[in-house]
């Protein structure tokens, strides 16, 4: 579904500039967490520990199935949840690509109800409108994984540390040669993650030099910044990395005319990843399986 979102979101954005749209709420209960985890928009949480919980976001879900599955009351309906077997006998909240069903929300009477800043935003306010506790997260770097794990831990009263130290066991002991970089998400715009982003920073772990990453965010999807052919070229990419918000993306590119120009073309040192893992961290399996890849991408041992 979030996917499908930013899909739509290109799509649609490319002659129209995205508008934040910021509705006024009744004063609620503020966590008080970085900003880079939860949104800065208040919280509205339950003053005790949640027991019964409904994700709006696969990764958010994963995690909490992780540390107590007992509390998943709802989740959305993503393929990384339908094709894990913890999550076969929890109630979907949603069908498809479509909105999350607000009656079969308030039927299932979570007391938390977690989404993603952006894409949850519209549903959570109408939730917290109706009393429901809300938390909207937003995970764009390693720490604040690590922060939501945490945060999330708290919520339902369980320990993290065993998660915190698997996650551990994802990143490199030692940095790659800092190779130059690009990771290219889209065509129509040409488009690639900054520093800002969950990718960047995933880059920037595993000793990559992301060309992008000091470029500003000019594209409709933020921290991520579109380029023209002869920036491409420019840049000089010793390794691209393809993972796509657009079906076909690695096909569609080979038919541009600076693609056999590149250093990384040339040196056959061009890698497709999943778009769950890099783009969007989706589950802690996407990760770790985006991670042992990265680890093969840059050589690293």
């Amino acid at each position: 579904m979030y996917r499908h979102w930013i899909l739509s979101t290109i799509a649609f954005l490319l002659s129209v500039t995205l508008v934040a749209c910021n509705t006024a709420q009744q004063p609620q209960t503020q966590i008080s967490t970085p900003n880079q985890i939860i949104n800065t928009q208040t919280q509205q949480l339950p003053k005790t520990p949640a027991k019964r919980i409904i994700s709006l976001s696969s990764l958010a879900a994963d995690i909490i199935a992780q540390l107590d599955k007992t509390k998943l009351v709802g989740v959305l309906d993503n393929s990384l949840l339908n094709n894990d077997s913890k999550f076969q006998n929890i109630p979907r909240v949603s069908k498809g690509q479509g909105n999350p069903n607000l009656e079969k929300i308030v039927t299932l009477k979570p007391d938390l109800v977690i989404g993603v800043a952006g894409f949850s935003t519209v549903p959570l306010q109408k939730l917290q409108q109706l009393g429901i506790p809300t938390l909207t997260t937003k995970v764009n770097s390693w720490k604040a994984l690590e922060e939501l794990t945490k945060t999330l831990a708290q919520t339902i009263n369980a320990n993290p540390r065993s998660l915190l130290e698997r996650y551990k066991t994802f990143l490199p002991n030692q940095s790659a040669v800092n190779t130059p970089t690009l990771l290219l998400v889209s065509r129509q715009p040409i488009t690639t993650p900054n520093k800002d982003t969950w990718a960047g920073d995933l880059l920037a772990k595993f000793g990559a030099k992301n060309l992008a990453a000091d470029l500003s965010g000019n594209s409709p999807i933020r921290g991520y910044a579109t380029l023209s052919p002869e920036k491409v070229l420019a840049a000089k990419p010793e390794v691209l990395l393809v993972a796509g918000f657009e079906p076909n993306l690695l096909e569609n590119l080979k038919k541009e005319a600076f693609w056999q120009k590149l250093p990384a073309t040339q040196n056959n040192r061009v890698y497709v990843f999943d778009y769950y893992g890099l783009i969007n961290p989706g589950s802690i399996d996407a990760i770790a399986k985006t991670c042992q890849k990265l680890q093969q991408v840059f050589l690293i041992k």
